[in-house]
């Protein structure tokens, strides 16, 4: 409301059949079939198909009925342990290379939209960016400072994963090396893989900041008037919804979509616009969302008493943290 982003802007209506892709798939999601989603029909296809919602579920289910095994599962979780351990090595090649992709998709955006597109919405993307950039160093650094924390040192910490989250523009690029870095700063692990895979479906700060942005911003661009208390009500819709982004194909898009047609506040073929840009913004919420799932993961080991202050002060101890990059 302050910037007025979408104020003055003359846009096109953007490619609108490629907009009824995302209106289609938004017209069937409902709370009933999301809950519904979550249950898979096949753990196979679960995870074939990247549905972190339903691999999330499975992977409590069989975690409790190992648990229920007592020694006798022993054997069958170091197994699992050594096949992560893997699968985290192969990641980490993964890691290294992604950038040149990163690269290829931000070029292709250019490309096709042309700058002439983009240009005009710097307005919407410097206001994203700052928006996460005060969520982080307000709201974030207020919750480090209740749990006797620093914000800055849990930064330095994981910057190898913001700036390989910058260059992927996707914060499920560094899962493995969050989880890893997780435990050598001091958290259990048992904590740790519980509460990272669920945040990065559940814990979405920069997605609902960003979805609540491009609502408000449509409406300025269309000249739409909207009451504080509708955007308060927007906001409060989108925090719900955002969750099940990253459980979805095409991700924000469709929560949007299906949001506005909830809503009624707006033709969905508007979100068109913010197809050029959208890469451009993923990067800041990509790093807030992967910023808040590592702050929420030290809170909750605090909280439960599970948190190895010892082994905090030296991952963060700024001699160690280059051994740690080194061994993750």
């Amino acid at each position: 409301n302050l910037l007025k982003p979408g104020v003055g802007i003359k846009v096109a209506a953007g490619d609108v059949n490629k907009i009824k892709t995302y209106a289609e798939q938004a017209d069937g999601i409902n709370w009933l079939e999301f809950l519904a989603h979550i249950i898979p029909h096949n753990i196979f296809e679960a995870f074939s198909k990247g549905e972190i919602l339903q691999i999330l579920f499975f992977a409590i289910l069989f975690g409790y009925g190992l648990n229920k095994m007592g020694e006798a599962g022993q054997s069958l979780l170091s197994t699992f342990d050594k096949i992560s351990k893997v699968l985290f090595n192969i990641m980490k090649v993964v890691m290294r290379i992604a950038p040149i992709g990163a690269f290829g998709g931000m070029a292709y955006s250019v490309g096709t939209y042309g700058l002439a597109t983009l240009l005009p919405m710097a307005k919407l993307m410097g206001a994203v960016y700052l928006t996460c950039f005060l969520f982080i160093f307000l709201v974030l650094n207020a919750i480090c400072r209740i749990y006797k924390f620093s914000l800055w040192q849990y930064l330095k910490y994981i910057r190898q994963e913001i700036l390989i989250v910058l260059g992927t523009s996707s914060s499920e690029s560094v899962l493995p090396s969050m989880m890893q870095k997780m435990e050598a700063i001091g958290c259990k692990k048992s904590v740790v893989g519980l509460v990272i895979p669920t945040g990065y479906s559940f814990n979405l700060d920069g997605t609902a900041i960003y979805l609540s942005m491009a609502v408000i911003f449509l409406c300025q661009v269309f000249n739409i008037d909207l009451s504080i208390g509708q955007q308060i009500s927007i906001m409060a819709v989108l925090m719900v919804t955002s969750k099940g982004a990253a459980g979805v194909t095409g991700s924000g898009f469709i929560v949007l979509a299906s949001t506005l047609t909830a809503l009624k506040i707006m033709p969905v073929e508007h979100i068109a616009i913010l197809l050029g840009v959208d890469r451009f913004m993923s990067e800041a919420r990509a790093i807030t969302n992967m910023i808040g799932n590592g702050i929420a993961t030290i809170v909750i080991a605090k909280s439960e008493n599970e948190f190895d202050e010892e082994k905090y002060r030296l991952a963060i101890n700024p001699a160690n943290i280059e051994i740690n990059e080194e061994n993750i």
